[in-house]
Protein backbone atom coordinates (compact mmCIF):
# COMPACT_ATOMS: atom_id res chain seq x y z
CA UNK A 1 0.00 0.00 0.00
CA UNK A 2 1.22 3.42 -0.61
CA UNK A 3 0.54 4.90 2.29
CA UNK A 4 2.30 8.31 1.38
CA UNK A 5 -0.35 8.77 -1.38
CA UNK A 6 -3.68 7.50 1.11
CA UNK A 7 -2.41 9.77 3.92
CA UNK A 8 -1.64 12.60 1.91
CA UNK A 9 -4.90 12.66 0.28
CA UNK A 10 -7.47 12.03 3.43
CA UNK A 11 -5.41 15.22 4.95
CA UNK A 12 -6.25 17.26 2.06
CA UNK A 13 -9.89 15.76 2.29
CA UNK A 14 -9.85 14.81 -1.54
CA UNK A 15 -11.46 11.68 -2.80
CA UNK A 16 -9.97 9.12 -4.90
CA UNK A 17 -12.27 10.16 -7.92
CA UNK A 18 -11.20 13.54 -7.57
CA UNK A 19 -7.56 12.60 -7.67
CA UNK A 20 -8.34 10.19 -10.62
CA UNK A 21 -10.44 13.05 -13.24
CA UNK A 22 -7.28 15.56 -12.21
CA UNK A 23 -4.90 13.41 -13.71
CA UNK A 24 -6.97 11.49 -16.34
CA UNK A 25 -7.06 7.92 -15.01
CA UNK A 26 -9.97 5.55 -13.56
CA UNK A 27 -10.73 5.81 -10.23
CA UNK A 28 -9.99 1.81 -10.19
CA UNK A 29 -6.72 2.70 -11.57
CA UNK A 30 -5.53 5.37 -9.06
CA UNK A 31 -6.98 2.69 -6.19
CA UNK A 32 -4.42 0.28 -7.45
CA UNK A 33 -1.68 2.70 -7.32
CA UNK A 34 -2.63 3.68 -4.10
CA UNK A 35 -2.71 0.19 -2.66
CA UNK A 36 0.79 -0.22 -4.50
CA UNK A 37 -0.22 -3.13 -7.07
CA UNK A 38 0.42 -0.48 -10.02
CA UNK A 39 2.73 1.96 -10.72
CA UNK A 40 2.67 4.57 -11.93
CA UNK A 41 4.61 6.11 -14.81
CA UNK A 42 6.90 9.21 -13.80
CA UNK A 43 4.47 11.64 -15.76
CA UNK A 44 1.41 10.43 -13.99
CA UNK A 45 3.46 10.59 -10.38
CA UNK A 46 4.03 14.28 -10.98
CA UNK A 47 0.66 15.10 -11.91
CA UNK A 48 -0.50 13.11 -8.76
CA UNK A 49 2.11 14.81 -6.65
CA UNK A 50 1.07 18.16 -7.76
CA UNK A 51 -2.28 18.15 -6.86
CA UNK A 52 -1.37 16.27 -3.86
CA UNK A 53 1.07 19.64 -3.40
CA UNK A 54 4.02 17.21 -2.47
CA UNK A 55 7.30 15.97 -3.79
CA UNK A 56 7.18 13.74 -6.33
CA UNK A 57 10.44 12.14 -4.66
CA UNK A 58 8.00 11.01 -1.51
CA UNK A 59 6.06 8.85 -3.78
CA UNK A 60 8.84 7.58 -5.64
CA UNK A 61 10.90 6.59 -2.50
CA UNK A 62 7.42 5.47 -1.01
CA UNK A 63 6.89 2.86 -4.44
CA UNK A 64 10.31 1.91 -4.22
CA UNK A 65 9.54 0.22 -0.26
CA UNK A 66 6.62 -1.26 -1.86
CA UNK A 67 8.39 -2.89 -4.40
CA UNK A 68 11.15 -4.32 -1.93
CA UNK A 69 8.34 -5.71 -0.13
CA UNK A 70 6.82 -7.02 -2.25
CA UNK A 71 10.11 -8.67 -3.73
CA UNK A 72 10.48 -9.91 -0.24
CA UNK A 73 7.60 -11.49 -0.01
CA UNK A 74 7.90 -13.71 -3.26
CA UNK A 75 10.93 -14.76 -2.32
CA UNK A 76 10.09 -15.48 0.82
CA UNK A 77 6.99 -17.76 -0.77
CA UNK A 78 10.08 -19.57 -3.44
CA UNK A 79 11.89 -20.57 -0.53
CA UNK A 80 9.00 -22.46 1.48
Amino acid sequence: MNSILRETRLKKGLTMQQIADKVGISKSYYSLIERGERRASYELTFKIAKILKTKPDCIFLEFQSTLSKQKDSSSQKVGT
